[in-house]
């Protein structure tokens, strides 16, 4: 079914008259006709009745004539935004994040392509994955992202991310002891567990790990259920508890031996991050825009820098080959 078959076909309709349509189109009369009676041929039927007075358009035209004047809308409104895209990026994207994603990884995202794009403002509303979904699935939002999949058919998620997890615990010397090891996975049902709320997506695949590995969530012993990452590595330094946390989050804590950070033993936590969008409707051109680059943002970002350390280190061993 031809684009210029449908637009003269609706234009038939609205002029009940082939050659009427035709002084509309700047075409012939016959190029109206053949127009008209390949998309019969295509569909098997017959779509508009002629008369010496006037063409009108059938019970199958009528269905038509709808659908198709959706789709040269549709048309339309994709020409103008290729348009208004071109000539100019400017306005408003609304996020929706969760905490590790919206403090650990937006802000090195935005502000690239804020280099591309100085005239666009960011609106980016922090709160756990849950919400951040229902906000994207309720529109209040155009993008979100997550720790976690959430099961909601009215959105797609995307991974744009790898994250790590990792115990973080006081820094004691009964904890000390594993530094140059690893954490063992049994210990952590006999310490006391700070966790975070019910809908974070750390907390949901920390459960997912745990039960992996043969450790039932309800044997934890909860101390303390906490909104804030900030908070729960506030709490475990000065010594309420354990924690399994995104190590982006904890980096600075560890490196100023506030705590201490462990992978479990014989496994390494290593999750997916997602940009999410509704799965119908389009997002405005700018949004689009956005969600197209932080897609591939970091993977072509982490592509980067492993092309580099192999080039590094191809250097390193010329200069030291005799």
């Amino acid at each position: 079914m031809d684009i210029k078959q449908l637009e003269a076909f609706v234009y038939v309709v609205e002029n009940a008259s082939f050659s009427k349509a035709g002084k509309a189109l700047h075409l012939t009369q016959p190029t109206i006709s053949a127009h008209i009676c390949a998309l019969e041929q295509e569909l098997g039927v017959k779509l508009v009745a002629r008369s010496v007075k006037e063409t009108c358009p059938l019970d199958a035209g009528k269905l038509l004539y709808t659908y198709a004047k959706d789709i040269l809308a549709m048309r339309e409104k994709a020409v103008q935004a290729v348009v208004n895209f071109s000539k100019e990026m400017r306005g408003t994207i609304s996020i929706a994040a969760s905490t590790i994603p919206g403090q650990y990884y937006l802000p090195r995202l935005v502000q690239c392509f804020r280099e591309k794009y100085p005239d666009i403002k960011f609106d980016i509303q922090l709160t756990d994955s849950a919400e951040a979904v229902n906000r994207v699935a309720s529109r209040s939002t155009e993008i979100g992202f997550t720790g976690t999949l959430m099961d909601t058919p009215k959105c797609v998620f995307r991974e744009f991310a790898d994250d790590r997890l990792v115990v973080v615990t006081p820094n004691l010397p009964r904890f000390a002891q594993y530094r140059q090891g690893v954490f063992p996975v049994k210990k952590i049902l006999g310490e006391p567990f700070i966790s975070r709320e019910a809908g974070s997506g750390t907390r949901k695949e920390t459960e997912l790990f745990l039960r992996e590995m043969g450790v039932d969530p309800a044997r934890l012993k909860i101390a303390v259920e906490v909104r804030a990452t900030e908070s729960i590595i506030k709490m475990v330094s000065e010594g309420v508890g354990i924690a399994v946390l995104s190590k982006s989050a904890c980096e600075d804590y560890c490196q100023f031996h506030k705590i201490l950070a462990f992978d479990f033993d014989n496994v390494t936590l290593q999750r997916k991050l997602y940009i999410v969008r509704r799965r119908t409707g389009m997002l405005s051109p700018i949004a689009q825009a956005f969600y197209a680059y932080a897609r591939d943002f970091y993977k072509i970002r982490e592509k980067g820098e492993i092309s580099s350390r192999i080039d590094g280190s191809k250097e390193q061993q010329r200069a030291i080959s005799p």
